[in-house]
């Protein structure tokens, strides 16, 4: 087991072997037994009986080895799998310093394939939104072969069917198709049959969507409406697991980005990914733009021929994906290398002429041999503009354009850094959203990045991890997921950037507060009392939902609670709120002109404004407050949080799961722990442990004891390989234990207790 952080990237450098036996039975004879390997980090070797069979060297490509013609039927065969993660590789993405730790082993499934002796390889489906449907298809031992090809909606209902000889290729179209896109994502089947001499040689079922994805000069067309992109990048890592978690993770990721942070866009970066993930994203409609392996460094002539041959190989492998949009055939943030790129995006455009090609630069001007520019753009420092535009980027502006990173390394963020930190953190991410969305010309953004981590010792703040997500490494918001949360979901949004604790803040001045919201405004209670109505600024003109700024909690108590008439009150605010942002040794001379009025004229004392200042303002002496933010959406109050001194604590447990399913891996259940007050507000400087107690047919992934950070926290629970019952309990101090009962089910078991159920 890995740590989640101070873990030292050669604990996962090294070779390893894997060893398996079969006995294939002698029913077997005359068809094709093949091994195929959902991914391997980073070099794999297969040995049969002792002969080498094949090499693969990619770790996030799945490669198939045929058996066939060394097995030893009847008998006993040993399998060796030989396994170099070792970063001294020739292979892409090593070769110089990496931003990612890239762990290492077999941690995809291995599936065993009898197949054919005739056999279908490397089918590509694909569906335009004008009708047009098209099959290309290698075969192996096809000759007087019949292809048959039934297409089916996300119904069931049957669109086409057709039966003909074998060919490698062809194109029909059919009318009124339901089409793909990010709101409605309709899925379709399409079932291709292999027979000869009536009998079924071999099949398979291809799921694929009808879409058409076309990059112009002012941005992005799915299927001939224009979309803006507002993405994350995202790595395949877990903590204590690096690469190795099962198909019900993978989609956890793609729920999180569609459902909690309401993205419509994400970067596989810097690497192919799983196809459950890519399978979830078809389903919810997230469009994906996905890339060869790499990482700024371009190696030599094998090298680079390695790199060809990972474009290929992952073009074959995903083209059926319509979720995907773009082919990254760059390495990450490389030099521009002329003869090198054009082999990459020849090789992409031959497999696929469906799709465009992009590649990530983090320089403007970069040769463009592909169809887009993808930039990354971190021009925006906290205090300037958000995004550079186009036209001072692209060496092509009639080509498509769109960012593929921000942030990230320019402000790295912590969960437990103080308010203030946290706060900036957000707005950064909602000013380049902002800029992004003011570019008519820009197809969209992707922030760096989803989550926190694991790194080389090169990056991040000493302890192995890069703190540059939205979302801690356990999957946890930090306040910058509010920003995209507000902007793309459709469930009410509302997130107070600041828990009102003065002593948080230099001088007690809490300064601006934001609500992360998609509501209309936002209503403050101060003890109960009524204080303003706040809307958007114009701080974020171009945002959907921008961030309201909360920058008056004085509102009208002045008057009703002070008995000034209105004029005065006015004034009044207008000195307090000053000195609470500039500190009465450096009030701008009109507000110095206007206290100096309210003395004279209206006989306010300096005792009376200091006593004043503490009671509104600074809250120093006051008995605590409790205030009340409303979100108000058509006139009505939709959601609220309070904010008030905490009284007591408590653990919030959430599990994607408790139903666990054994299928041809181990599955698990991802748990996510906060800290929370009596409002259910986050406790974020809460730091006790967290003790975890598992009974039963299941068993913990990582320690039995954690430390909140930052409030927050999780833990993983995985199945043994039977049915059965588990619990889960969790403890800390001066908190009520929380127990989830988690239900272990197999393969077979889930279906039959499904048909009971149906019955």
């Amino acid at each position: 087991m890995l740590q989640a952080n101070y873990s030292p990237e050669e604990d996962y450098q090294q070779e390893s072997a894997y060893l398996h036996t079969l006995t294939p039975p002698a029913a077997w004879r005359g068809r094709r037994i093949r091994l195929h390997f959902g991914a391997a980090a980073h070099q794999a070797e297969v040995f049969l009986n002792g002969v080498s069979l094949y090499t693969h060297s990619c770790g996030y490509t799945a490669f198939t080895v045929d058996l066939t013609d060394h097995l030893r039927f009847e008998e006993k065969n040993l399998i060796l799998v030989r396994v170099d993660s070792r970063e001294t590789l020739n292979i892409p993405p090593f070769g110089k310093a990496i931003d990612y730790m890239t762990f290492g082993g077999l941690y995809r499934e291995v599936t065993l394939e009898v197949r054919g002796p005739a056999m279908l390889e490397n089918v590509f489906v694909n569906g335009s939104a004008d009708g047009v449907f098209s099959v290309s298809s290698e075969a192996v031992d096809a000759d007087g072969c019949t292809l048959r090809v039934r297409v089916t909606d996300d119904h069931g209902a049957e669109l086409w069917k057709t039966e003909q000889p074998f060919v490698p290729s062809f194109t029909t179209s059919f009318p009124n198709v339901p089409l793909w896109s990010t709101d409605a994502p309709r899925l379709c089947t399409a079932r291709l049959e292999l027979w000869r001499d009536n009998r079924l040689m071999d099949e398979q079922t291809v799921r694929f969507g009808f879409r058409t994805v076309d990059f112009r000069a002012d941005g992005l067309y799915l299927n001939g409406k224009k979309i803006k992109l507002r993405g994350l990048d995202r790595h395949q890592s877990w903590p204590y697991m690096g690469y190795a978690v099962p198909d019900r993770a993978q989609a956890l990721d793609a729920e999180i980005l569609k459902y909690e942070l309401g993205c419509n866009a994400v970067r596989t970066s810097h690497y192919p990914q799983s196809h459950a993930f890519l399978d979830r994203c078809d389903e919810l409609g997230l469009l994906v733009f996905t890339e060869i392996p790499g990482w700024q460094y371009i190696g030599d002539e094998a090298w680079k021929d390695q790199a060809v041959e990972n474009v290929k190989e992952m073009v074959l492998q995903y083209r059926n994906h319509p979720s995907i949009f773009l082919w990254g055939v760059r390495i990450n943030e490389s030099a521009d290398d002329d003869a090198f790129y054009q082999r990459t995006n020849a090789m992409a455009h031959q497999l696929d002429p469906t799709r465009p090609t992009g590649g990530v630069r983090n320089f403007p001007k970069s040769h463009l041999l592909e169809d887009v520019y993808t930039y990354n753009d971190f021009v925006h420092n906290g205090t300037n503009r958000g995004c550079d535009p186009k036209r001072k980027v692209t060496p092509d502006a009639s080509k498509g354009y769109l960012v593929s990173e921000y942030n990230g390394h320019m402000f790295p963020t912590k969960s437990r850094d103080w308010e203030g930190k946290r706060l900036e953190h957000a707005l950064r991410h909602a000013r380049v959203l902002d800029a992004v969305a003011a570019q008519t010309d820009i197809a969209g953004c992707f922030g760096w990045c989803m989550f926190d981590y694991n790194t080389h010792q090169d990056f991040g703040s000493g302890d192995r991890v890069c703190y540059h997500g939205v979302l801690d490494m356990f999957r946890n918001p930090k306040p910058a997921a509010a920003v995209y949360a507000a902007e793309g979901r459709r469930d009410t949004v509302l997130e107070i950037s600041s828990t009102m604790d003065i002593g948080e803040h230099p001088a007690g001045d809490l300064g601006t507060i934001y609500a992360f919201t998609n509501a209309d405004s936002i209503r403050l209670y101060k003890n109960g009392e009524f204080v303003r109505e706040f809307f958007p600024g114009k701080e974020y003109p171009h945002m959907e939902h921008p961030p309201i700024p909360i920058d008056d909690r004085i509102g009208s108590l002045l008057e009703e609670k002070e008995g000034f008439s209105p004029s005065v009150a006015k004034q009044l605010r207008q000195c307090l709120l000053a000195a609470a942002k500039h500190g009465t040794g450096a009030l701008p001379p009109r507000i110095l002109l206007l206290a100096a009025k309210l003395m004279l004229i209206n006989r306010l004392t300096y005792q009376q404004a200091v006593n004043l200042f503490g009671k509104y303002v600074a809250g120093w002496g006051e008995i605590a407050t409790s205030w009340r933010f409303e979100a108000i959406r058509n006139g009505q109050p939709v959601a609220q949080q309070v904010r008030e001194p905490v009284q007591r604590i408590r653990l919030e447990v959430r599990s994607d799961t408790q139903i666990l399913t054994e299928r041809n891996t181990w599955d698990m259940a991802t748990v996510r722990i906060r800290a929370v007050d009596q409002n259910g507000c986050l406790a974020p400087f809460a730091s006790r442990a967290v003790t975890l107690t598992v009974e039963g047919d299941a068993e913990l992934i990582g320690p039995s004891a954690l430390p909140l950070e930052g409030g927050m926290t999780g833990t993983y629970l995985r199945t043994l390989g039977r049915a059965g019952q588990a619990t889960l309990t969790l403890q800390a101090a001066g908190m009520e234990p929380v127990t989830l009962n988690f239900t272990i089910q197999k393969e077979g078991d889930c279906d039959a207790t499904q048909d009971a159920a149906n019955n």
